[in-house]
């Protein structure tokens, strides 16, 4: 039995906690908005420890009103679940292909997070897996004539305790890039996945990478100074071009790590027509990441007012609405696929100075 065969989709959340994390501060709210009470049921939490399930069950069920089954360690458990329609999974990148393939296996439709495993060898067995079973899945356009180049300027601050020259403890996961949670895979990919949604795939793309802070300082939670260092295993600036499907010429550029003073263009997108442009920027701390940080629209250089809630909640609530509504703009396990080929060739563009065509 579907999803489609109850009035609610019944979800069963893997990694949501009581207190933090994106789950917590952004997806399952985002999930229990009141314009999705009638679409989505939150019934059942899966954490690492019994402990922090009891807790996170015990939050929801009281904010609900109804009880939240408890679940913890395998995610087979929350999959065989039978009450349950659609599991949520919201765990770090290298516990992504463990966590969701119990899911897969029990044919249950499932949202994933990018970057959907911590390479295109992992999120291809994903996929293929998904192929098996048969089920649907869930991860995550301007009329000024003719388009032929957008231009991207993009900024990582070192305020954030993100990626270089500064790592706060928390996310220090991210700076082995075993860990698929790189500048690249997550920021520019991101960025990539939302340029290629509104103007098609690439065809090919040439990139230039370096790293100018080779030493990482980490950071205590509170943005502290611990006395320890880890060396760079990723570059923290990309230039990257290409041409894509649709004809247009791409140009990229990433950068990590400057102080955000006044005046630093941390966001500008720019679409380029005949007749015409589109504009979005924003100078917001994280501002490079639109489902974070809400850009203003210009279109042809006056700005374009529209309502907006201006956050990840908002963001999220749309993404949980367009997939109950089986629309055709949420991403698939295919798009995170074909995302990390895409990155797959940047780096291998990188690394031996020529055009890859993809």
């Amino acid at each position: 039995m579907t999803s489609a065969s109850y009035n609610k989709i019944k979800v069963g959340f893997v990694g949501l906690s009581a207190t933090s994390g994106w789950a917590a501060t952004s997806l399952a709210p985002a999930l229990l908005q009141p314009s999705l009470q009638n679409t989505y049921d939150l019934v059942a939490i899966s954490t690492t420890s019994e402990n922090s399930a009891a807790a996170s069950a015990d939050k929801y069920s009281k904010e609900l009103g109804h009880p939240i089954k408890p679940y913890f360690g395998e995610t087979s458990k929350i999959a065989s679940d039978p009450e349950i329609d659609l599991v949520a999974v919201s765990v770090k990148a290298p516990h992504h292909r463990e966590t969701v393939l119990p899911v897969i296996e029990a044919k249950k439709d499932f949202f994933l997070e990018w970057p959907a495993g911590t390479s295109t060898k992992e999120t291809e067995e994903i996929a293929a897996a998904t192929r098996r079973q048969g089920v649907r899945e869930l991860l995550a356009s301007g009329v000024i004539g003719t388009v032929r180049s957008t231009n991207v300027i993009a900024h990582n601050p070192r305020e954030t305790g993100f990626h270089a020259p500064f790592s706060k403890e928390i996310n220090a996961y991210s700076l082995e890039k075993k860990n698929g949670a790189s500048l690249l895979s997550i920021g520019i990919a991101h960025h990539l996945d939302t340029l290629t949604n509104v103007l098609g795939d690439f065809v090919s793309v040439t990139a230039t990478n370096a790293t100018f802070y080779p030493t990482i300082t980490i950071l205590d939670n509170d943005g502290k100074p611990t006395g320890r260092t880890a060396p760079s295993q990723y570059p923290d600036h990309y230039a990257i071009t290409g041409f894509l499907r649709s004809g247009v010429l791409a140009n990229i550029l990433w950068r990590s790590g400057y102080v955000s003073n006044e005046g630093r263009r941390q966001y500008i997108w720019e679409i380029e027509g005949e007749e015409g442009s589109i504009r979005l920027q924003s100078n917001e701390l994280l501002g490079a990441f639109p489902g974070i940080a809400e850009s203003e629209l210009y279109l042809n250089g006056k700005k374009v007012e529209f309502e907006t809630a201006g956050n990840t909640v908002e963001s999220c609530r749309q993404a949980w609405k367009e997939f109950a509504e089986r629309t055709e703009s949420y991403a698939t396990i295919e798009d995170a696929v074909k995302h990390h080929r895409l990155i797959d060739a940047i780096e291998t563009s990188a690394k031996e100075g020529r055009r890859i065509t993809l």
